[in-house]
């Protein structure tokens, strides 16, 4: 049907010249036409805010929330007022070729534009959807969705390029090779960060949650965000540290996801002894020890086998060096280790020893290497200071001296032999 012909039939009444009512009849229908598409627009834009968003709503999915909530419905609303003016084209620039094909280019660009904005919103509820799944924090795709939406918004630009230009998009393609040490160096990061991203998600190097030390960067903490060219990393003092994500591949970092994945987190401090406590036991320290209740069966059987080596020198016994005797450092040393494998918060399956280091300037040092069964960061320094608390309080029940290297009030005179002094 020819609508601008038929409004001219309607304005023949007044005698309107032939060029001023064809004229006329093309305003009346465009005007027409675009008001019908707005109120299109507007009857389907509220039949999806009143109508769909209640569906929506009362569905028992989530993956129908997220199209929701990324505006998913809305932005298709774009596309109606596009096709009816599309539909109407041909009937008001009809005879007018040059203007019809201009109105043409810019409805291609408007459908362009519109389909770069719900491809867009798709790309985001997709990774929505894909972030409510346990394998999201395996396998993060956030800085994939950004190399689809780059290459989304490349494409887009050179369609709209090439209806600017009235060329084919092919051709506009392939005089991009030229250009292409440019491009390289401006989305260097982009490049970099994306092959990055496929190294750290495929080696399974790293996820959203893990706990890693980068001190380069000044990062200590829980990873927030794995994109395409950053990482978040939100340390424990709650600042926000961002690394480049090809960092993370040329540089080093440690991941603490073995030690949370693990059966125990470990221990490992050591104890300084003053090198002149050390000595032999007497025998009331000894009879003391055995009354002791964590090495009171390792008293027994050491001294059992000592007085069974004793008794085989005979007379060479008579000299204390030919002897075998316990000394108050490796009995304390036993009762060390016989203290955590019966502490309940120490995984015995796992590796645990007390063990000497080599003799330095502060003294004789006593390691002591163990896992502690809670991995949470504030209970494992609680059970850790416990430990050493009493470790510590119980050295001088062996007549140990803990090594303090020398303060000012250890240099003080008492007051009494001060006032003697000329």
């Amino acid at each position: 049907m020819n609508f601008s012909a038929l409004i001219e039939s309607w304005l023949s009444p007044f005698n309107l010249a032939t060029d001023t009512s064809e004229v006329v009849a093309r305003i009346i229908l465009a005007a027409a036409v675009l008001l019908i598409s707005l109120m299109a627009f507007y009857i389907s834009r509220r039949i999806v805010r009143d109508v769909l968003h209640r569906v929506v709503k009362r569905t028992r999915f989530t993956w129908d929330d997220r199209l929701l909530d990324n505006r998913l419905f809305t932005r298709v609303t774009l596309i109606i007022p596009a096709l009816i003016i599309h539909f109407f084209l041909p009937a008001v620039f009809g005879g007018y070729d040059q203007s019809l094909d201009l109105a043409r280019g810019a409805l291609n660009i408007y459908f362009i534009l519109v389909f770069v904005l719900v491809a867009s919103a798709l790309i985001d509820s997709l990774l929505d959807i894909y972030q409510t799944f346990r394998v999201s924090r395996e396998i993060p795709l956030k800085g994939f969705a950004q190399v689809l939406k780059i290459g989304l918004f490349a494409t887009a630009l050179i369609m709209v390029i090439s209806v600017l230009l009235d060329r084919s998009p092919i051709i506009l393609l392939s005089s991009l090779g030229a250009l292409t040490a440019v491009l390289m160096l401006v989305f260097k990061d982009p490049i970099l960060g994306f092959t990055a991203g496929i190294q750290l998600i495929s080696n399974r190097m790293l996820k959203n949650g893990d706990w890693i030390e980068m001190p380069k960067f000044g990062a200590d903490g829980d990873v927030l965000e794995i994109t395409l060219t950053t990482v978040k990393v939100r340390n424990w003092d709650n600042t926000i540290t961002t690394i480049p994500t090809y960092a993370l591949i040329n540089d080093s970092f440690k991941n603490w996801r073995g030690m949370q994945e693990s059966q125990g987190r470990r221990i490992k401090r050591a104890i300084h002894f003053d090198m002149n406590s050390i000595k032999f036991c007497t025998s009331q320290m000894l009879e003391r020890f055995a009354r002791i209740r964590h090495i009171s069966d390792y008293m027994q059987h050491k001294n059992q086998e000592i007085d069974q080596y004793n008794a085989d020198l005979g007379t060479q016994a008579q000299d204390a060096a030919n002897t075998r005797r316990l000394t108050n450092i490796g009995t304390f040393r036993a009762y060390a280790l016989a203290y955590l494998q019966n502490h309940p918060m120490i995984n015995t399956d796992m590796t645990l020893m007390v063990r000497q280091l080599a003799p330095t300037q502060y003294g004789l040092p006593l390691e002591i290497y163990a896992f502690c069964r809670d991995k949470v960061w504030a209970n494992y320094e609680a059970v850790q200071a416990d430990i050493f608390d009493h470790l510590l309080a119980i050295a001088g029940e062996f007549n140990l001296k803990i090594y303090q290297f020398p303060a000012g009030t250890d240099f003080k005179v008492p007051s009494d032999q001060s006032s003697g002094r000329l």
